[in-house]
Formats: C-alpha cells, structure tokens, sequence
C-alpha cells in the first residue's frame, strides 16, 4: 500500500489547495481522496478475507467438517 505514497501526497494537497474555494474543487478533491481509500480498502479486504471480494463464507479447509462454522 506504501507504493503510492506520491498518489497520497497528491491527493493531500489537492484538498489543502482546495480547501477554501467555493468553486467545488474541494468537493471533488473529498471525492478522489475517498474513491482512493475505497480502493485501498478493497485491497485490504480481497487480502484477508479469505472467502474471497464477495464477502462469502471461507472455504472449507482439507479434511475440516462443516459442522465447526
């Protein structure tokens, strides 16, 4: 995740630059900033759970009854 730390420099001056102007830069400056954490988040979660992005069940180990869940 610390691979776009120039993205995330980026996105943080956006919204200091944009942060008094009533223009709706700061508005679309929130909005990149969010759809990035969302994507990181994704990330995140695609990562460890391990019933993959939908959020489903985890798969059942080798040999490991259903009956524990």
């Amino acid at each position: 995740m610390s691979s776009d730390t120039e993205t995330h420099r980026q996105l943080l001056n956006a919204l200091k630059v944009a942060q008094d102007k009533r223009d709706g830069s700061f508005e679309k400056a929130v909005t990149a900033a969010f759809e990035h954490v969302f994507e990181h988040l994704t990330r995140l979660n695609d990562h460890v759970s391990p019933g993959g992005p939908d959020g489903g069940e985890p798969h059942l180990k080798p040999g490991e009854p259903a009956t524990l869940r």
